[in-house]
């Protein structure tokens, strides 16, 4: 938990002692009635709390995801945390991109390298890139199979990045083959 989440558990708490102050007092006459109101707002709190923590999970599974249409269309919508995702699968299994107009070409975790077949273990990283988190070593791969819904993409050419990543990102070489990519505010277009 960081400051600013303990900053708001600390207000909640306080508040909610002063909603309790208040009730105790003004029902002293009536306890068996305040207790039961009590335990229906503890329930309604704590329900909220669970809520709130389990949003990001819900909204996974809940929230509409990229969306293909027969004129080769696909509709991406903005997630949450201000990032869109595209899914491709290499092969058969499905992974997950974050789009990044700053990265030049599509760069695979090394998660997601090695969950796609590729043996990390053994490849050479020769190249350098510049990242937002300093230098790294990366090492060119070709893709087989990949697939955007319906799209068969074929080969790509892609870079395994040596460090740490949060997720495989989807640069500017793979939206290229795309004639058309719109950004609105809350949903990417990709057009062939």
């Amino acid at each position: 938990m960081d400051t600013e989440d303990t900053a708001r558990l600390i207000y909640l708490v306080l508040l909610g002692s002063v909603i309790a102050g208040y009730f105790l007092i003004s029902n002293r006459d009536r306890m068996s009635e305040l207790a039961r109101q009590a335990a229906l707002w503890g329930f309604i709190f704590i329900g909220v709390i669970v809520a709130y923590g389990l949003w990001n999970d819900v909204s996974r599974t809940v929230l509409p995801r990229q969306s293909a249409f027969e004129d080769g269309r696909i509709e991406v919508p903005l997630r949450t945390d201000g990032h869109f995702y595209l899914t491709l699968h290499v092969g058969d299994k499905p992974v997950e991109f974050v789009v990044d107009t700053g990265a030049s070409g599509v760069v695979l975790s090394t998660e997601d390298a090695a969950r796609v077949g590729i043996n990390t273990k053994t490849l050479i990283y020769s190249g350098r890139a510049s990242t937002a988190n300093g230098d790294v070593r990366t090492a060119r791969v070709t893709l087989e199979n990949v697939r955007l819904g319906d799209l068969d993409e074929g080969r790509v050419r892609a870079f395994v990045n040596e460090g740490e990543m949060d997720s495989s990102l989807l640069g500017m070489s793979y939206l290229r083959r795309f004639g058309r990519v719109e950004f609105t505010p809350t949903t990417l277009v990709l057009e062939r």
